[in-house]
Protein backbone atom coordinates (compact mmCIF):
# COMPACT_ATOMS: atom_id res chain seq x y z
CA UNK A 1 0.00 0.00 0.00
CA UNK A 2 1.11 3.49 -0.92
CA UNK A 3 0.50 6.92 0.80
CA UNK A 4 0.05 10.59 -0.73
CA UNK A 5 1.74 12.00 2.23
CA UNK A 6 1.55 11.47 6.05
CA UNK A 7 -1.69 13.42 6.00
CA UNK A 8 -3.33 11.24 3.36
CA UNK A 9 -1.89 8.31 5.81
CA UNK A 10 -3.19 10.01 9.05
CA UNK A 11 -6.83 10.30 7.35
CA UNK A 12 -7.03 6.90 5.71
CA UNK A 13 -5.88 5.48 10.16
CA UNK A 14 -8.49 7.52 11.65
CA UNK A 15 -11.44 5.96 9.38
CA UNK A 16 -10.03 3.35 10.27
CA UNK A 17 -10.14 3.94 14.23
CA UNK A 18 -13.87 5.53 14.13
CA UNK A 19 -14.95 2.33 15.98
CA UNK A 20 -13.23 3.99 19.27
CA UNK A 21 -15.63 7.12 19.54
CA UNK A 22 -14.34 9.83 21.58
CA UNK A 23 -15.24 8.61 25.39
CA UNK A 24 -11.85 8.66 27.25
CA UNK A 25 -9.82 8.25 23.96
CA UNK A 26 -6.65 9.96 23.80
CA UNK A 27 -4.27 10.07 20.90
CA UNK A 28 -0.17 9.86 21.49
CA UNK A 29 2.00 10.06 18.54
CA UNK A 30 6.35 10.19 18.11
CA UNK A 31 7.87 13.14 16.95
CA UNK A 32 8.32 14.26 14.54
CA UNK A 33 6.99 12.73 11.50
CA UNK A 34 4.54 10.58 13.92
CA UNK A 35 2.61 14.49 15.06
CA UNK A 36 1.19 14.36 11.07
CA UNK A 37 -0.40 11.04 11.82
CA UNK A 38 -1.05 11.66 15.04
CA UNK A 39 -3.18 14.92 14.05
CA UNK A 40 -5.39 13.68 11.32
CA UNK A 41 -6.43 10.58 13.42
CA UNK A 42 -7.70 13.15 16.44
CA UNK A 43 -9.13 15.79 14.57
CA UNK A 44 -11.00 12.80 12.90
CA UNK A 45 -11.89 11.41 16.05
CA UNK A 46 -12.17 14.65 17.93
CA UNK A 47 -9.93 13.63 20.97
CA UNK A 48 -6.73 15.04 22.20
CA UNK A 49 -3.26 14.69 21.16
CA UNK A 50 -0.08 13.73 23.04
CA UNK A 51 3.22 13.40 22.53
CA UNK A 52 5.63 10.52 23.78
CA UNK A 53 9.22 11.58 23.56
CA UNK A 54 11.36 8.82 22.23
CA UNK A 55 14.48 8.45 20.96
CA UNK A 56 16.27 5.69 18.67
CA UNK A 57 19.57 4.53 19.71
CA UNK A 58 21.84 4.13 16.52
CA UNK A 59 24.47 1.24 16.13
CA UNK A 60 28.04 3.14 16.27
CA UNK A 61 28.95 2.40 13.09
CA UNK A 62 25.40 3.25 11.37
CA UNK A 63 23.61 5.74 13.12
CA UNK A 64 20.75 5.29 11.26
CA UNK A 65 20.03 1.46 11.90
CA UNK A 66 18.28 1.55 15.37
CA UNK A 67 19.81 -1.32 17.97
CA UNK A 68 18.18 0.73 20.60
CA UNK A 69 15.44 3.35 21.94
CA UNK A 70 14.71 5.37 24.98
CA UNK A 71 11.81 6.83 26.31
CA UNK A 72 11.32 9.72 29.14
CA UNK A 73 11.64 8.76 32.49
CA UNK A 74 12.42 5.01 31.20
CA UNK A 75 15.30 2.20 30.83
CA UNK A 76 16.62 1.68 27.49
CA UNK A 77 15.11 -1.29 25.41
CA UNK A 78 17.56 -2.89 22.73
CA UNK A 79 17.77 -5.34 20.41
CA UNK A 80 20.23 -7.37 22.37
CA UNK A 81 21.56 -9.30 19.19
CA UNK A 82 22.45 -6.08 17.78
CA UNK A 83 23.52 -4.06 21.26
CA UNK A 84 25.37 -7.65 22.45
CA UNK A 85 28.64 -6.31 20.63
CA UNK A 86 28.74 -2.98 21.78
CA UNK A 87 30.11 -1.00 24.62
CA UNK A 88 28.69 -0.62 27.74
CA UNK A 89 30.60 2.20 28.05
CA UNK A 90 29.66 3.52 24.53
CA UNK A 91 25.97 2.78 25.56
CA UNK A 92 25.79 4.57 28.53
CA UNK A 93 27.57 7.98 26.66
CA UNK A 94 24.61 7.26 23.81
CA UNK A 95 21.86 6.75 26.34
CA UNK A 96 23.05 10.38 28.18
CA UNK A 97 23.02 11.93 25.07
CA UNK A 98 19.26 10.28 24.12
CA UNK A 99 18.02 12.30 27.31
CA UNK A 100 19.58 15.35 26.70
CA UNK A 101 17.55 15.64 23.51
CA UNK A 102 14.65 14.22 25.35
CA UNK A 103 14.81 17.09 28.30
CA UNK A 104 15.43 19.53 25.19
CA UNK A 105 12.28 18.79 23.63
CA UNK A 106 10.40 18.33 26.42
CA UNK A 107 11.28 21.79 27.15
CA UNK A 108 10.58 23.14 23.35
CA UNK A 109 7.01 21.66 22.36
CA UNK A 110 5.60 21.59 26.08
CA UNK A 111 5.63 25.31 26.79
CA UNK A 112 2.67 27.36 28.95
CA UNK A 113 0.11 27.19 25.67
CA UNK A 114 0.35 23.66 25.43
CA UNK A 115 -1.04 20.76 28.66
CA UNK A 116 0.04 17.59 27.57
CA UNK A 117 -3.16 15.58 28.13
CA UNK A 118 -3.55 12.90 31.51
CA UNK A 119 -3.00 8.78 30.50
CA UNK A 120 -4.57 7.66 33.63
CA UNK A 121 -7.99 5.53 32.82
CA UNK A 122 -7.94 6.36 29.18
CA UNK A 123 -7.91 4.54 25.99
CA UNK A 124 -4.47 5.53 24.26
CA UNK A 125 -3.37 5.16 20.65
CA UNK A 126 -0.35 5.49 20.08
CA UNK A 127 0.13 6.46 16.41
CA UNK A 128 3.55 6.98 14.56
CA UNK A 129 3.75 7.16 10.42
CA UNK A 130 5.34 3.38 10.18
CA UNK A 131 7.26 1.23 12.53
CA UNK A 132 10.50 -0.19 10.92
CA UNK A 133 12.23 -2.35 13.59
CA UNK A 134 9.21 -1.19 16.49
CA UNK A 135 12.29 -0.47 19.14
CA UNK A 136 10.55 3.12 19.49
CA UNK A 137 7.39 2.11 19.41
CA UNK A 138 8.42 -0.54 22.02
CA UNK A 139 10.23 1.97 24.56
CA UNK A 140 7.11 4.29 24.10
CA UNK A 141 4.76 1.73 24.81
CA UNK A 142 6.77 0.78 28.01
CA UNK A 143 6.44 4.36 29.49
CA UNK A 144 2.73 4.86 28.48
CA UNK A 145 1.89 1.97 30.36
CA UNK A 146 3.77 3.40 33.63
CA UNK A 147 0.72 5.90 33.77
CA UNK A 148 -2.11 3.31 34.32
CA UNK A 149 -3.87 3.15 31.01
CA UNK A 150 -7.37 1.54 30.66
CA UNK A 151 -5.87 0.47 27.19
CA UNK A 152 -3.24 0.70 25.04
CA UNK A 153 -3.78 0.60 20.84
CA UNK A 154 -0.92 0.66 18.50
CA UNK A 155 -2.17 2.16 15.15
CA UNK A 156 0.19 2.62 12.29
CA UNK A 157 0.07 2.82 8.34
CA UNK A 158 2.85 0.54 7.79
CA UNK A 159 5.11 -1.96 9.82
CA UNK A 160 6.77 -5.55 9.04
CA UNK A 161 5.30 -8.99 10.73
CA UNK A 162 8.09 -9.54 13.07
CA UNK A 163 7.70 -5.87 14.87
CA UNK A 164 4.01 -6.74 14.60
CA UNK A 165 4.52 -9.81 16.81
CA UNK A 166 6.52 -8.23 19.24
CA UNK A 167 4.04 -4.93 19.69
CA UNK A 168 1.01 -7.44 20.27
CA UNK A 169 2.73 -9.44 23.31
CA UNK A 170 3.04 -5.66 24.85
CA UNK A 171 -0.39 -4.04 24.00
CA UNK A 172 -4.42 -4.81 23.96
CA UNK A 173 -4.37 -4.22 20.14
CA UNK A 174 -1.88 -3.48 17.08
CA UNK A 175 -3.82 -1.76 13.90
CA UNK A 176 -1.94 -1.58 10.83
CA UNK A 177 -3.91 -0.22 7.41
CA UNK A 178 -1.25 -2.11 4.86
CA UNK A 179 -0.96 -6.10 5.75
CA UNK A 180 2.60 -6.67 7.23
CA UNK A 181 3.74 -9.21 4.60
CA UNK A 182 3.52 -6.45 2.13
CA UNK A 183 6.58 -4.20 4.28
CA UNK A 184 8.99 -2.91 1.89
CA UNK A 185 11.79 -2.70 4.37
CA UNK A 186 11.57 0.89 5.02
CA UNK A 187 8.84 3.02 6.17
CA UNK A 188 9.54 5.72 3.59
CA UNK A 189 9.05 3.23 0.59
CA UNK A 190 5.46 3.63 1.34
CA UNK A 191 5.18 7.31 0.87
CA UNK A 192 4.97 9.32 -2.28
CA UNK A 193 6.34 12.15 -0.28
CA UNK A 194 7.93 11.94 2.93
CA UNK A 195 9.72 15.35 3.57
CA UNK A 196 11.71 16.01 7.35
CA UNK A 197 8.88 17.95 10.26
CA UNK A 198 10.28 20.27 11.62
CA UNK A 199 10.01 21.11 15.39
CA UNK A 200 7.54 24.15 13.98
CA UNK A 201 5.57 21.95 12.43
CA UNK A 202 5.14 19.61 15.57
CA UNK A 203 4.14 22.92 17.93
CA UNK A 204 1.63 24.24 15.73
CA UNK A 205 -0.27 20.31 15.23
CA UNK A 206 -0.15 20.15 18.76
CA UNK A 207 -1.86 23.77 19.46
CA UNK A 208 -4.16 23.47 16.39
CA UNK A 209 -5.78 20.24 17.82
CA UNK A 210 -5.94 21.46 21.42
CA UNK A 211 -7.81 24.83 20.30
CA UNK A 212 -10.22 22.17 17.95
CA UNK A 213 -11.30 21.01 21.18
CA UNK A 214 -11.54 24.73 23.27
Amino acid sequence: MYFVSRQDAGQQLGRALRHFGRDDVVILALPRGGVVIGAEVARTLLVPLGLVLVRKIGHPNNPEYAIGAIAEDQPAVYDEREAGGVSQDWLKRAETDARKLIEDRRKLYYSDDFTPPKLKGKVVILADDGIATGLTVEAAVRAISQQQPKKIVVAVPVAPSDSVGTLKSLVDEVIVLDKPKNFLGAVGAHYQRFEQVDDKEVKALLREVQDDLL
